[in-house]
């Protein structure tokens, strides 16, 4: 078993070095995890400590069809989820076989599934992500056996979405958009686009952003504004913002949803923009594990502070910033100041 799994390991951390094209990632994730993990159907969600329990920065998918996700999303608002990822972080083994109630069971099997199994990706940093794995109807449940394999992946899962993020390039490769504004309605229905958040929307719909699933940018939207009203009204709402990486939507993103009255039971703005400075710096320290010190460099830095400066308002040797700076540099793989700050400012 020790050998199958560091086979895995490999093989992940292979994939994520080797450039393929987001359309293709999920098909190909989801091949190497079948002989470790039988499943019919696959989502991997990315997220940062920072960003939390919501929706996810990014995500693959294979083989998971819009009926499902939708269905999903339609019956944890009305019924609840015991398997959704606030619930799963509070167990010391942060796995679950999603659709074993009878509620949940039909609307699986409404969309031609049996269950899913859900495992929260974390470490002693935070939450990753979560890893879905569907199986059909004429499929026999996950096991036991299966949920232990699925947890000895997380690790290597932790490690993929990382080198995801951070293989990508540092400078945005698309051009900023203006802020746009989504509102969706009590009934989930989207409202009104700006024409600025139209333009966003265009171009997360782009095949080569979600593979095969451009759909999942109106789910997306809507997931969030369901997450907004719930923050609300339950302490234990998901934060409704997600701050989603270069390497995905090529340059740094901000979505946040924003209820519109008290209770959280009407309509929702959905805000979207190129996310810039302080608004990606939580994130983008948590996927290139920039530390503590590194990072308070790093913020002045963005403020326009000189290394001398930095020194003086740190009560800090030059040497010692200019230290802060070359692990910074080594870890994004920036070739120096300015090349690090068009990440942030661009």
């Amino acid at each position: 078993m020790t050998s199958c799994q560091d086979r895995v390991v490999h093989e992940l951390r292979t994939l994520m070095d080797q450039g393929i094209a987001a359309e293709h990632l999920g098909a190909a994730i989801s091949a190497v995890i079948t002989p470790w993990v039988r499943h019919d159907a696959l989502r991997l969600v990315g997220t940062s400590p920072a960003t939390g329990l919501g929706q996810g920065s990014f995500s693959f998918w294979h083989q998971y069809e819009r009926e499902l996700a939708a269905t999903l999303l339609a019956h944890r608002h009305t019924h609840g989820d015991p398997c959704r990822p606030s619930s799963l972080a509070r167990r010391q083994v942060p796995v679950a076989v999603a659709g074993t109630d009878e509620g949940a069971r039909q609307a699986f099997a409404a969309c031609g599934a049996s269950c899913e199994l859900r495992l929260l990706l974390r470490d002693s940093r935070g939450v990753w992500g979560l890893l879905g794995l569907v199986r059909a109807c004429d499929a026999r449940p996950f096991t036991g056996d299966d949920l232990h394999k699925a947890t000895l992946l997380g690790p290597a899962l932790v490690t993929a979405l990382r080198r995801y993020v951070t293989a990508g390039p540092l400078a945005p490769t698309m051009p900023a958009l203006p802020a746009g504004v989504i509102v969706v309605g009590p009934d989930h229905s989207i409202r009104t686009v700006t024409p600025q958040a139209q333009a966003w929307l265009d171009r997360l719909r782009c095949p080569d952003r979600h593979g095969a699933h451009a759909w999942l940018a109106d789910t997306f939207v809507t997931a969030l504004a369901i997450d907004a009203g719930e923050h609300v009204r339950s302490a234990d709402g998901a934060r409704p913002l997600i701050c989603a990486p270069a390497a995905r939507y090529g340059r740094w993103l901000a979505v946040e949803g924003q209820a519109l009255d008290e209770d959280g039971t009407g309509d929702v703005a959905v805000v979207i923009q190129s996310a810039t400075g302080g608004l990606m710096l939580p994130s983008f320290c948590d996927w290139y594990a920039i530390t503590p010190r590194e990072r308070r460099v790093l913020e002045l830095l963005c403020r326009g502070a000189a290394p001398k400066q930095i020194a003086r308002l740190l009560d800090l040797s030059a040497h010692t910033v200019n230290d802060h700076l070359k692990a910074v540099f080594r870890k994004t793989g920036a070739a120096g100041r300015d090349e690090l700050m068009a990440a942030f400012t661009t």
